[in-house]
């Protein structure tokens, strides 16, 4: 699939409404001796809240704040990496890191979330030039990071600043035909941008908006001849607003309307075929988010997303949109999560105005034990590629199985099976992986 728009989804429009703590002096219940200082004077120590994850992390406070951290260390075989229609298969080890950092104060917020990824495999991809083999194969290791840091300023009771920094680092995915042919290795983007908006509350409606500002970014790409070729022509700033308006309609029932636009301004005029792609668009959609006694709780709405672009040969890229996230708790042992997200991306395939990006994911986790837990997840995805007749499906099953063995160490194996199915000729490819790792967390 290609490289994601820089569209912030609603959730950047600021932290959720979280509840303040309660007041540290109010129905304060007495502290055991235990949990005081050793030295006389010396401050109460901070007491943790309920954990109901007996396996979970437990993290440190430094000051007002909770920090937990992670890593996972995972090898294992991946039987196409670079999704060629003639499978290449390679070993691969993939170094996770995440850090999760909340304050814990009675008025204002902010968490900062941040997850990384690093994916390296022993065997390079064979490359050609011109039908002939290369001498330099190509390097298919791959970064990935998403991090973000939501602020919220509670001003009164009723009105909240929000705001949001953002930075995504990632490369094209593989089987894109946005790689280019030649490449030494997969050239880098970093999409990154800010939210700075507002939440205020009259009585049961409330209004939450926000200004966006945008960038993303390439490195040059490297060939296999030795030769650098630029991508100047696909950085760009994306400059926007989002709304949101919803009303309290009883407990648990949240409808909303919201809306969004932008605009986007290439580095270059005119990209490497000639084509002026700077655009407008935005979308429109309703929907509700919900929460029926803690069973089912998320947001699902649906609408309309259109892109004009600058250059009359490309066409004006529309569709349907979904977007959701639903949680069942089915029972004390069994939860069901249902996702949908629709994006329209650049590309920089000659002719066609964009990407069209639909994807939906169910996943089911079941705990055997408080130890031992099996998670199934299913993703489907279509990519139309405007103006070019060009469809992509996209497929992925994974099993996951996760041994804990206490709060800072668990044990997991992953299986996961992708097909990429393509209505042009050769672009269709499937790939197994098959990993064991290590998470250690605190």
């Amino acid at each position: 699939s290609p490289a994601p728009t820089t569209v912030p989804p609603p959730s950047t429009l600021g932290l959720p409404r979280i509840a303040p703590p309660p007041s540290a002096s109010a129905n304060k219940a007495p502290v055991p001796a235990a949990m005081a200082g050793t030295v006389p004077g010396q401050p109460l120590r901070r007491r943790l809240k309920a954990d109901d994850d007996a396996f979970g992390a437990v993290g440190d406070y430094a000051g007002s704040f909770l920090i937990k951290g992670g890593l996972e260390l995972s090898t294992g075989y991946d039987t196409n990496p670079a999704r060629l229609n003639k499978p290449v298969g390679s070993p691969v080890y993939v170094v996770a890191p995440d850090l999760l950092v909340m304050s814990d104060w009675e008025r204002h917020a902010l968490v900062a979330d941040l997850r990384g990824s690093f994916s390296g495999y022993t065997n390079n991809m064979p490359a050609t030039i011109d039908g002939f083999a290369s001498p330099s194969p190509v390097e298919i290791n791959r970064p990935d990071f998403t991090g973000h840091v939501d602020g919220r300023l509670d001003v009164d009771r009723d009105l909240k600043l929000t705001s949001q920094l953002r930075l995504r680092l990632a490369t094209d995915n593989p089987g894109s035909p946005n790689v280019q042919a030649g490449l030494q290795k997969y050239p880098v983007y970093a999409a990154y941008g800010t939210t700075v908006g507002f939440d205020q509350t009259f009585n049961r409606f409330q209004v939450a908006a926000g200004a966006t500002v945008d960038r993303t970014a390439y490195t040059d790409s490297k060939l296999t001849d030795g030769s650098t070729f630029t991508n100047n022509d696909r950085d760009f700033n994306q400059y926007g607003g989002i709304g949101r308006f919803s009303y309290d309609l009883k407990p648990g029932l949240k409808p909303f309307v919201e809306i969004q636009g932008d605009s986007r301004v290439h580095d270059q005029a005119a990209d490497r075929n000639g084509y002026f792609r700077d655009s407008n668009g935005g979308y429109a959609k309703v929907g509700s988010s919900f929460e029926f006694s803690r069973i089912l709780t998320g947001e699902i709405s649906v609408g309309y997303s259109a892109r004009n672009y600058t250059d009359p040969r490309l066409s004006q890229l529309a569709g349907f949109l979904t977007s959701g996230s639903l949680i069942w708790n089915a029972s004390g042992l069994t939860t069901v999560k249902f996702f949908t997200d629709t994006q329209i991306a650049e590309t920089t395939i000659p002719g066609s105005s964009g990407v069209l990006v639909r994807t939906y994911s169910a996943e089911v986790d079941h705990d055997f034990r408080r130890w031992l837990t099996a998670v199934g997840k299913f993703t489907y995805g279509t990519l139309d590629y405007q103006g070019q007749n060009r469809n992509d499906k996209t497929y992925s099953l994974e099993g996951n199985l996760i041994y804990k063995l206490n709060r800072n160490i668990w044990v997991k194996g992953t299986l996961r099976h992708d097909i990429l199915d393509s209505n042009q000729a050769g672009s269709s490819s499937q790939g197994t992986v098959v990993m064991v790792g290590v998470r250690l967390q605190n």
